[in-house]
C-alpha cells in the first residue's frame, strides 16, 4: 500500500473557497483610502474589476481599471446573464461579472468588490453567502468636512452631495455589518476581522453598531 503524501498548504489553500466582500459607503466616507489600505494589507485579496460602457479616461487601463466594452458587448452580456448586478448611471452602464468573481473565489481568493447599496442589494440576492459592509464616518460634521476639503466643489454641490450621503446612510441595516472610518487602521483591522469570521463585534445588529448609525442619522 502506498503513502500519500499530505497536502501542501499551497494544496489545501487552493480548495479553499475566497469569501466575497462587498463595501458600500456614502460618498465622503472615506471608502477610496480604505481599499486601498485594505489591499495593501492583504496582498491576496482581488479587486472584482468592473465592466463598463464609458470611455476610458487618461491613464486608465482596459482589465486593470475597468473592463470597457461597448454597449451592443454589455447588452449581450445582460442578456446572457453574465453579471452579478448591473446598472446605468449617468448614460453608461456598469456591471460585476459573475465569472470573474467566481474564478477568483474558485482559487481560494477573497475578492473586494466596491458598490453602492443599489448594487448590493443585487449581489445579495445572487450570492447569499456574500459578506456585506457599510462604511460609516464617524460624524456628520466630519462627513461634511471631507466632502467640502476637495475644494473642488460649489456650495450647492456640497449640500447635494451631504443630502444623498444622508440618504445612503439610512440603508447602513440592509447590510451584515458596519464599519465606522474615524481611524483607517482601526477600520482596516474590521475589513481583516470580517474576512477571517471574527467579527460579530461589527455585525448590524449589535445594539452598540446599531446605536452609532442612527446617532448619526440623528433617530
Amino acid at each position: 500500500m502506498s503513502l500519500q503524501s499530505a497536502p501542501s498548504p499551497l494544496e489545501q489553500g487552493a480548495r479553499r473557497r475566497g469569501t466575497l466582500l462587498v463595501l458600500s459607503a456614502p460618498s465622503g466616507a472615506g471608502k477610496t483610502t480604505l481599499v486601498k489600505a485594505l489591499l495593501a494589507r492583504d496582498p491576496t485579496l482581488r479587486f472584482s474589476i468592473s465592466y463598463t460602457t464609458r470611455p476610458p479616461r487618461p491613464g486608465e487601463t482596459d482589465g486593470k481599471d475597468y473592463c470597457f466594452v461597448d454597449r451592443a458587448r454589455f447588452q449581450q452580456m445582460v442578456r446572457a446573464g453574465e453579471f452579478l448586478e448591473h446598472a446605468e448611471v449617468f448614460g453608461n452602464f456598469y456591471g460585476t461579472s459573475s465569472a470573474q468573481v467566481e474564478s477568483l473565489r474558485a482559487g481560494g481568493h477573497d475578492v473586494l468588490l466596491e458598490i453602492d447599496w443599489q448594487g448590493a442589494r443585487q449581489i445579495r440576492a445572487n450570492v447569499p453567502d456574500c459578506r456585506t459592509v457599510f462604511i460609516l464616518p464617524p460624524s456628520v460634521a466630519e462627513l461634511e468636512r471631507r466632502l467640502r476639503s476637495r475644494a473642488t466643489d460649489s456650495e450647492e454641490v456640497i449640500h447635494r452631495r451631504l443630502s444623498q450621503a444622508l440618504d445612503d446612510i439610512a440603508h447602513w441595516a440592509e447590510f451584515d455589518f458596519v464599519v465606522v472610518n474615524a481611524e483607517l487602521t482601526e477600520a482596516v483591522d474590521g475589513l481583516i476581522a470580517i474576512l477571517g469570521g471574527d467579527s460579530a463585534y461589527l455585525a448590524t445588529t449589535t445594539p452598540a453598531t446599531a446605536a452609532r448609525a442612527r446617532a448619526l442619522l440623528g433617530q
